[in-house]
């Protein structure tokens, strides 16, 4: 929007969600009885009719020409992680040469881009190019306003013509009503009339960094793969824990004022900001809201980040890595299970019956975690976050779930048929009198685990901050879908629906609670205890995505509804394929920035230094020194070169098995990985041992204190 408004002159209140069809702008512009209708469509599963759908069409029409657009799109999100858009415009030319602004209800409904430029992992052929998106008429439509230039933009479904999901909003759809009747199936068994649906709710984090533009623009590999691919550590970093919490600089406090500013007129929450670890890192947080709308708004959020750092002459970095030996990005996804009568269904609660309600729940997250760990950990797989899962900044690549040492004990107790001993807290009764009392504040926070309870919440920390959470909600979505099913199963075939509920609770912890770890997970005695627990160690993407393709969870998955075998297929090829073509273009970046920037750079370098060495002897001046530094520059410029030239050999033979997205993704993993390791371990010494005023592009301390 580029429109630095100032709060003293404009009014919070009026400001706020003014870029959005919300509820509020629905209940001013559409008849009564159509907002009742739209409100129906959206809380209760009913059908949006075509005759609904042109009024609302309409008014949106209205709306968004008074807010300046011409045109309108449906806004999906395809395969790629990213989101796409085409745009149509409102004008309709009539005989006499005038124009109409017409947008029809079919317009609404229904788009039909071109679908066969998407990735689609073999569920198109090339020429099958027809695709549609679908208006998802629980988000609510808003205004894209790029420098003034706005358009009236509808969150859309994207499928295939022969009803393929081609996107990551329509499982994770299809994961929520799992979810939703699933939970409402427990919920009836243990006496509940009243709710009648069920969400689940997502509140994530997302971490960034900003690098001064000039600085930017110099670097290739931060232009072309978001991250650097060569890059001395400087003398100093996050090591003095200086920079998290720490006060904010102006420069980065005007970028996030018009951040906000930009969210809240589009009806987004954003609520906490702050700098986070490494220098010119920082975090922004937005609330709670059910998981298909916190998808799409963090999907604006990310653009939004890099579009305000753009006008403050700055670049924003959502890559999980950017920079070696510095903390990297995520992406904390904060999830719970609500119903629409107000509980929060992993809410402790104050009485019996939610008490006893809570701990079956708990424990059936817990089965869920452990039964499905690897779909979770692939959920949370890329080439970025390679470089962070268990790097002692992010939580390790074995899932467990952090309960904390009172709930943990309190559950122990459960399954070994003890007293629970308790000191200095204020108790809660559960009810049931076989069960012990257990307090009120039960947990502290563990930043190193990748699943923690944190009070009435799970935070997924595993995600990247470059990712979209939809994949790892719909994974996390139907994981505790299918468990709770086999809970409800159960409930429905006991004829005592309380003792029935006590031994689910005991089962489910007694048989799961290998995933329990509330120790540091940075350490390398988890990893070997983890080992013994039998938990699985996915260590990389490579590893990790195949795993989509076994056989119990493909069949949890489509017997859910939520993928077909075939969209479970075209993923990990996908996914693969996206893994091998970003390993190849930070390789191939890599070998043009070594060969084209950095080996002329040190050759000009070398034969400076060789030329004062033949002056200073001619002089009889000692040189011993220097020679031998002469001599480390000339041992790792033979390095750099030979290392380029066994990279891009590799990346030859890795090319060449593009038939197999299996073993290319290993070919890039296990032979081009450590090549490219090697080539960067020759350049970042040269860096180290160069002039400064030699080396062809901005280093670290540039990066990482240029602000």
């Amino acid at each position: 929007m580029g429109n630095n408004g100032d709060f003293r002159s404009t009014k919070l209140a009026s400001m706020y969600g003014e870029y959005s069809f919300n509820d509020r702008t629905m209940r001013e512009r559409l008849p009564s009885s159509i907002y009742y209708k739209m409100k129906d469509i959206q809380e209760k599963d009913q059908v949006l009719s075509l005759e609904t759908a042109e009024v609302v069409a309409n008014a949106m029409k209205d709306w968004a020409i008074e807010k300046g657009a011409t045109h309108y799109t449906h806004w999906f999100q395809p395969l790629t992680g990213l989101t796409a858009e085409k745009h149509d415009s409102f004008i309709s030319p009539t005989p006499d040469g005038r124009i109409l602004m017409e947008f029809s209800g079919k317009e609404l409904i229904k788009g039909e881009p071109d679908a066969s430029s998407f990735p689609s992992g073999g569920l198109r052929a090339t020429f099958e190019a027809r695709g549609y998106t679908a208006w998802d008429t629980s988000s609510p439509a808003f205004i894209q306003d790029l420098n003034g230039i706005t358009t009236l933009t509808i969150p859309s479904a994207f499928i295939s013509y022969r009803g393929e999901a081609l996107d990551k909003k329509t499982p994770l759809l299809r994961s929520m009503h799992a979810l939703h009747k699933a939970t409402l199936r427990v919920l009836r068994s243990l006496g509940n009339t009243t709710t009648s649906r069920v969400y689940t709710t997502v509140g994530p984090e997302q971490e960034y960094f900003l690098v001064d533009k000039k600085h930017f623009a110099q670097r290739p590999d931060l232009r072309l793969t978001g991250r650097t691919v060569f890059g001395s550590v400087c003398a100093k970093g996050q090591e003095m824990d200086d920079h998290y919490f720490g006060t904010i600089k102006e420069r980065v406090l005007k970028f996030m004022h018009e951040l906000n500013q930009e969210l809240w007129r589009l009806g987004i929450s954003a609520k906490t900001q702050h700098n986070e670890v490494a220098p010119n890192q920082f975090e922004l947080a937005t609330i709670f809201d059910t998981a298909n709308l916190s998808t799409d708004r963090n999907q604006i959020v990310m653009k939004m980040i890099k579009n305000v750092a753009e006008r403050h002459d700055m670049a924003a970095l959502l890559h999980e890595k950017p920079f070696a030996g510095v903390n990297g990005s995520g992406k904390h996804n904060n999830w719970s299970i609500c119903t629409d009568d107000g509980y929060n269904l992993l809410q402790p609660g104050d009485n019996p019956y939610e008490n006893a309600q809570f701990l079956l729940f708990l424990t059936s997250v817990i089965k869920a975690v452990d039964k499905y760990a690897p779909l979770l950990r692939l959920s949370a797989a890329n080439a970025g976050n390679d470089h962070r899962l268990g790097a002692n900044e992010a939580p390790p690549a074995i899932i467990s779930i952090f309960l904390g040492d009172q709930l943990s004990s309190i559950l122990d107790t459960l399954v070994e048929g003890t007293e629970h001993n308790h000191t200095g807290h204020e108790m809660m009764e559960i009810g049931i009198n076989v069960l012990p009392n257990f307090p009120k504040d039960m947990t502290d926070r563990n930043r190193t685990s990748p699943f923690a309870f944190t009070g009435n919440k799970f935070e997924f920390r595993m995600v990247g901050s470059s990712q979209s959470i939809a994949g790892p909600n719909a994974i996390l979505n139907s994981a505790v879908a299918a468990v709770l099913n086999e809970t409800a199963d159960r409930l429905e075939s006991s004829e005592d629906c309380l003792e029935e509920v006590r031994n689910i609770i005991i089962d489910n912890y007694r048989d799961h609670r290998r995933v329990i770890f509330n120790g540091n997970g940075y350490s390398e005695e988890w990893v070997k205890e983890a080992e013994s627990r039998g938990l699985p160690n996915l260590t990389c993407t490579v590893e990790a995505l195949p795993e989509l393709m076994k056989n119990s969870y493909v069949e949890m998955l489509s017997g859910l509804g939520v993928f077909s075998p075939a969209e479970l297929q075209s993923r990990m090829e996908i996914y693969l394929e996206g893994y091998s073509k970003q390993i190849n273009i930070e390789a191939g970046i890599m070998a043009e920035m070594a060969r084209r920037q950095i080996a002329p750079s040190i050759i000009s370098y070398l034969n400076s230094l060789i030329t004062s060495v033949k002056n200073q002897n001619e002089m009889g001046l000692k040189t011993e020194e220097q020679l031998a530094h002469i001599t480390s520059v000339s041992a790792h410029l033979e390095g750099l070169l030979s290392s380029i030239k066994k990279l891009e050999e590799g990346l030859k033979k890795a090319q060449a098995l593009e038939s197999d997205v299996v073993k290319q993704s290993q070919a890039y993993r296990y032979r081009v990985v450590p090549l490219m390791d090697a080539l960067r371990l020759h350049a970042d010494t040269l860096e180290r041992i160069s002039d400064k005023a030699a080396w062809p592009f901005p280093s670290y301390e540039d990066l990482l204190f240029g602000l």
